[in-house]
């Protein structure tokens, strides 16, 4: 089967290309905040000629998609950007390509037609806080023979820190295509990621009849329905101390900020105390994502069925006082990884609905008892007197549900990508909400390319 699959290598350039890899991430940022500007520039015009023209069409053509918005820079770009033949074009039009995203997530998600939460107005990106990222989808792009040079577009031949030789082995084998490179620079060390087209063969787990249910957890990262309990490494806890330093020492320096509010020259010491502190947080996150791939892919090529839970962390995370642990644990990566791994592998992966008392069920006679407090580590069944760890009786539920979702015509999703009804044993449903009706004073957005019939409520939400 054909995936999209990503590879990322870090890269080691020299001082020269260094300069040059800041000058193509500046050059989309800058293009990116000239966009959303000329977007919002025709919007204000547009409630303007409402005032002084009753004629059918508009006047001013808002540029909405990246066709228009790349006809718009390149009348402009001579005035805007005189220097715009010092970068390559890819370049430009990744800021294109950002801002043509955002309106397309906007209008979808004010129309109904992405799920999820609420997606804002685009935002300017600041020079001080974006992350500074590049996307080449056209040009030389290519892996040097030796395996430990890349080539990319105006950027020339670049030495990575490790050899690239899973994705050379690929491409030379016909395999693997490379579809584009985006160059990004995180903890003061550049990465570039290959956007790959793989053709995976096909694969079975090791045990594919097996059904096992996966319990996240914080005193645990996760718990088997088989027994297996997996510590959590909490690396977060880990650096406590090394980040509490490197904060402390970025405070006494002579910062970007004065105590009004305003802004100066930071110190040299400064920014090494923030490459120092950027370094920390990037090794952190290293950590993290190195420990969290080995135990999904584990998974995903030992058991046949996994069942987890669809956690709500975003509500998680408002309690205040296990909302660093719960964000160190990453039980929302752990879902996303599982859920293509397990396509990759030959497995299937099933979603518990977020109202499925695993906790709070026997998962030996099925009683369901009112109350479980969190402090409660042990379940103890009031009905048929059986007492375990609190987890495992949870994991154990999960495993069970299997047989429910086997039952019930295959797995389903509701309207909000729900999972399937967890069997007699649940609460609640998962609700199946549709799109808000549109208010007829507000207006829709039209698909790309269309022209709007009213802006009233753009204007109230970018100002």
């Amino acid at each position: 089967m054909k995936v999209t699959q990503a590879y990322r290598y870090a890269l080691d350039p020299t001082r020269d290309q260094v300069q040059a890899l800041l000058s193509h991430c500046g050059a989309a940022r800058f293009t990116f905040n000239w966009a959303l500007a000329t977007v919002k520039a025709a919007l204000s015009q547009r409630e303007a000629e409402k005032t002084y023209t009753i004629a059918t069409e508009w006047l001013t053509e808002v540029p909405w998609n990246l066709y228009a918005l790349r006809r718009a820079w390149n009348l402009a770009k001579d005035q805007v950007a005189p220097w715009w033949r010092e970068n390559s074009k890819e370049a430009y039009n990744s800021g294109l390509d950002g801002v043509a995203r955002a309106l397309r997530n906007f209008s979808d998600s004010r129309s109904g037609r992405r799920a999820g939460k609420t997606v804002g107005f685009p935002r300017f990106k600041s020079k001080h806080r974006a992350v500074l990222s590049c996307r080449f989808t056209t040009g030389v792009i290519r892996i040097q023979t030796d395996r430990r040079q890349v080539t990319l577009p105006r950027l020339g031949t670049i030495r990575l820190h490790e050899s690239a030789r899973k994705l050379a082995r690929r491409i030379q084998a016909g395999t693997a295509r490379i579809l584009s490179a985006t160059v990004s620079v995180r903890g003061e060390r550049w990465h570039v990621a290959f956007t790959v087209e793989i053709e995976r063969a096909p694969r079975v787990p090791a045990h594919p009849g097996t059904v096992i249910g996966v319990d996240l957890g914080v005193t645990s990262l996760a718990v088997l329905s088989d027994g297996e309990v997996i510590a959590n490494p909490k690396h977060h806890q880990a650096a406590q101390r090394r980040l509490r330093r490197c904060n402390k020492q970025l405070a006494r320096r002579h910062g970007p900020r004065t105590s009004g509010g305003g802004r100066r020259p930071p110190s040299r010491r400064w920014h090494k105390a923030r490459k120092a502190l950027s370094k920390v947080h990037a090794h952190l996150a290293a950590q993290r994502r190195d420990s969290l791939h080995k135990l999904t892919t584990r998974l995903a090529r030992t058991y046949g069925t996994i069942v987890a839970e669809d956690l709500h962390v975003a509500g998680m995370l408002r309690n205040r006082r296990l909302a660093r642990a719960i964000a160190d644990t990453g039980m929302a990566e752990i879902r996303r990884q599982l859920t293509y791994k397990t396509t990759w592998n030959g497995g299937k992966l099933i979603l518990a609905d977020r109202w499925y008392p695993s906790s709070k069920t026997c998962s030996a006679c099925g009683t369901v008892k009112a109350k479980l407090a969190l402090a409660e580590r042990t379940f103890t069944c009031t009905a048929c007197s059986r007492s375990l760890d609190r987890d495992l009786n949870a994991a154990r539920n999960l495993a069970a549900l299997a047989a429910d979702v086997a039952q019930s015509c295959g797995e389903t999703q509701n309207a909000r990508r729900g999972a399937v009804s967890p069997g007699n044993n649940a609460r609640h449903a998962p609700m199946k909400r549709e799109p808000r009706p549109k208010h007829s004073s507000r207006g829709t957005l039209p698909p790309q390319g269309e022209s709007y019939p009213d802006h009233a409520h753009i204007r109230a939400r970018i100002g």
